[in-house]
């Protein structure tokens, strides 16, 4: 398995074969803190969360080789701290890096406060704040279940009473494998396999309801990758332009204003941050073209169906005798105007 890139508190890391990892590691931020490539929204009523960094005493990240008791670190964690007391009110920390199709995730949680209730959870094949699915634990409710949201009406509860002590560390899991759904809390299997085809894939997030203080920590994505719309342009205009030396599209992420290479044609370089020249065509919408030693490089804007500027194009191209700028211009233009026709807007290429 190989480390790829650490993004603001998102531990990135994929294997070569058919799955991959991601771990959501919080260890380099400070209390306090929000975390970048996240966003915040409340499903139902009410204000959204606020999802901070807070320190608190969990078993370290990572087995102990000697097998003995895991030893209990103080370390930064994942918070729902609002205690808005609406009860149709769901706080939401959407991880905006990737959509999931087939997947397994863990994460332990702890119920820290909550008068009205004391739920956390995991939202997942996430649409929007109206429609996912999502299991939650809930200590007053003693209780295990799965929901589904489709336009905002939730599903009745499917699960097992369980006793969730409030103040310790469990651990939940949800995996799905087609249509499947499987679901347990402490290794225990408390929801039955489920088989629902409302939603093929969608993000993932944390999930709490009400005033509810919870904690999360050590979560764990094991997924088999989907291929995003702009890696699919990238590698059908090489295909496309067999001449070509190098193909890139960079773009701005979800929460964050600095913009990051989202697909290559040398995919280990996916997830570095924009070079200054992409930065400057992202914000003024114009052209710019470099040169090396054996290539020729236009970087220019890419357009939604608005005309509103989503993303860059580098194109790539080998020099040669008499090479213009103006001739190199117009053989990469006609290589983002094809990429264009096919995207209607930012979430759709990302996607």
């Amino acid at each position: 398995m190989q480390r790829l890139i650490i993004l603001a508190g998102v531990l990135l890391y994929a294997t070569v074969g058919r799955s991959a990892e991601k771990i959501f590691d919080f260890s380099e931020l400070k209390a306090g803190d929000t975390p970048a490539f996240f966003s915040s929204v409340v499903s139902g009523e009410g204000k959204p969360g606020e999802w901070k960094i807070a320190l608190d005493e969990l078993p370290q990240a990572f087995p102990s080789v000697s097998g003995k008791t895991p030893v209990q670190t103080r370390r930064p964690v994942l918070a729902q701290l609002a205690r808005d007391r609406t009860d149709e009110h769901a706080p939401i920390f959407i991880y905006e890096g990737e959509s999931f199709g087939d997947f397994r995730i863990t994460t332990l949680f702890k119920l820290i406060e909550g008068e009205v209730e004391q739920m956390a959870g995991i939202a997942f094949r996430l649409q929007d704040e109206n429609n996912y699915y999502y299991v939650r634990a809930s200590g007053i409710g003693n209780s295990f279940y799965f929901f589904k949201i489709v336009n905002g009406q939730r599903s009745t509860p499917i699960g097992a009473k369980a006793v969730i002590a409030r103040g310790v560390w469990h651990e939940m899991m949800v995996e799905c494998k087609g249509a499947e759904i499987h679901a347990s809390l402490d290794g225990k299997v408390l929801v039955p396999t489920l088989n629902d085809k409302s939603f093929a894939n969608g993000k993932v997030g944390y999930w709490t309801k009400s005033d509810s203080v919870s904690y999360f920590a050590d979560t764990r994505v094991i997924y088999t990758p989907r291929e995003s719309l702009a890696q699919v342009l990238i590698n059908e205009s090489l295909r496309a332009n067999p001449r070509l030396a190098g193909l890139q599209m960079f773009a701005t992420m979800a929460n964050s204003k600095d913009a990051t290479l989202v697909a290559s044609s040398n995919a280990t370089d996916v997830g570095k941050p924009a070079p200054p020249e992409v930065r400057d065509v992202l914000a003024r919408s114009i052209p710019y073209q470099g040169k090396d030693r054996d290539h020729v490089i236009i970087t220019l804007p890419m357009r939604d169906r608005n005309g509103e500027n989503i993303a860059v194009v580098k194109v790539i191209m080998k020099s040669f005798p008499g090479q213009t700028d103006k001739n190199a211009l117009a053989r990469a233009m006609p290589i983002v105007k094809a990429m264009e026709q096919r995207v209607q807007t930012k979430k759709d290429l990302l996607e």
